[in-house]
């Protein structure tokens, strides 16, 4: 793939940032957006917009068809068996809750145990130490590798035949660890658990395939993989969603409604009550149009090559401190400058126009595990070059120089 032609293709990226052309390298936070996606968002609000699933004119048919064929391209691209397991959600954070509130107290009792890691992210941590609270389970953490990763010996002392939930992130957004998930499910269903995935870092940049992996859930988010912010989508085994009660009532989940009790509809529409995401849906089946055509090997080797090619830049630079293991299989970098603050290693990036990210990445059990209180990170995507590491590298030496 040719990382410059694609680059082209997003006009946000074509502008200067205090006299400096723009080098973004903060993807892991919220990714840019190519024209065609720009152009669907525009084409649904210019031509198709009206709510879905309700009114029989044009309009709202064409809105309905928009937004259900998204969800046959999501169905494809993760390699979910049944559309009735896409359900669209605001975010990551948002389709976690809702396993954590629906799913999780049906299951756990007293005692039953949910089982993370020290890497997660906050969205799938505090949702399942919030659940462990209300229903007095135990939340156990499997233990990091001095590198950052799992090992697997490591998860079959932690999980047992008490664990009712596994919840991991399949790529850490600070380590750029990839982990063993499809192993880990394999662990999680012999003691008989579930496995809910995080796929907010992995989602955007390989393949993934929920047949193989055998997760229960999986969650992720649009606007890390070229789509409009506020989508996301929930995966679920349909047997699993369909035991499972939705959290938010009203509009269109509903089957019948009476004064003292109603029913809902079937999947997935019982857990996307009021008017859905439309034209978000519309991006990401735009962006996974986009993605495709690319092709999701192409962009993890381009990743990891540029990914290996940004530490050997970085290691180069006396003073800096990078994390997590040398090898790296996806586009992320986490470092700190000597004893230079994160954000005034930031600060002074983006005055040369880099665009990175510094503080604790939602991630501060993992900081304290670093025995850090920030980082900085640069993630990089199918848009960056190795023309922007070598911006990146040139600016932190320059960073050094301005702080003595």
């Amino acid at each position: 793939m040719n990382a410059e032609l694609i680059k082209e293709q997003f006009p946000i990226l074509h502008q200067e940032i205090n006299g400096h052309p723009l080098v973004y390298l903060d993807s892991a936070a919220s990714s840019q957006k190519p024209k065609v996606v720009l152009e669907a968002l525009k084409h649904y609000y210019e031509w198709d917009n009206a709510n879905v699933h309700r009114g029989v004119h044009t309009l709202g048919s064409r809105a309905t068809d928009d937004y259900e064929g998204a969800r046959e391209k999501v169905t494809k691209f993760i390699g979910a068996s049944h559309t009735e397991e896409i359900i669209f959600t605001r975010g990551t954070t948002t389709a976690l809750n809702i396993v954590a509130s629906s799913y999780g107290p049906a299951v756990l009792q007293e005692g039953d145990e949910i089982v993370i890691t020290p890497m997660e992210h906050h969205s799938n941590l505090i949702p399942w130490q919030q659940l462990a609270l209300r229903t007095k389970a135990v939340l156990k953490y499997i233990p990091l590798q001095a590198d950052g990763h799992v090992a697997l010996e490591d998860v079959e002392k932690t999980i047992t035949n008490r664990t009712k939930i596994v919840a991991i992130a399949y790529v850490s957004n600070v380590l750029g660890v990839v982990n063993p998930v499809k192993q880990i499910a394999e662990i999680a269903h012999r003691h008989g658990a579930v496995i809910v995935v995080d796929g907010a870092q992995s989602t955007p940049h390989m393949k993934v395939n929920m047949q193989d992996l055998d997760c229960d859930f999986y969650a992720f988010s649009g606007h890390k993989m070229c789509a409009p912010t506020g989508i996301g989508v929930l995966y679920g085994k349909k047997t699993l969603l369909e035991s499972m009660e939705p959290v938010e009532f009203g509009g269109e989940m509903i089957n019948d409604v009476g004064l003292y009790e109603s029913t809902w509809k079937e999947l997935p529409y019982k857990f996307e009550g009021g008017t859905p995401i439309i034209a978000g849906a519309v991006g990401l089946g735009a962006a996974i149009d986009f993605l495709e055509a690319i092709g999701m090997d192409e962009i993890h080797r381009h990743e990891t090559k540029l990914a290996m090619y940004a530490m050997d830049r970085l290691s180069e630079i006396e003073g800096i401190t990078l994390y997590g293991p040398r090898d790296r299989e996806v586009g992320l970098v986490t470092f700190n400058l000597m004893d230079v603050h994160p954000h005034d290693v930031a600060t002074v990036l983006d005055a040369s126009g880099i665009a990175v990210r510094a503080g604790h990445h939602c991630c501060q059990p993992l900081m304290r595990w670093l025995q850090v209180n920030s980082t900085v990170r640069a993630s990089l995507y199918l848009y960056n070059t190795e023309q922007d590491i070598d911006a990146l590298a040139k600016a932190l030496i320059q960073t050094k120089e301005y702080f003595g």
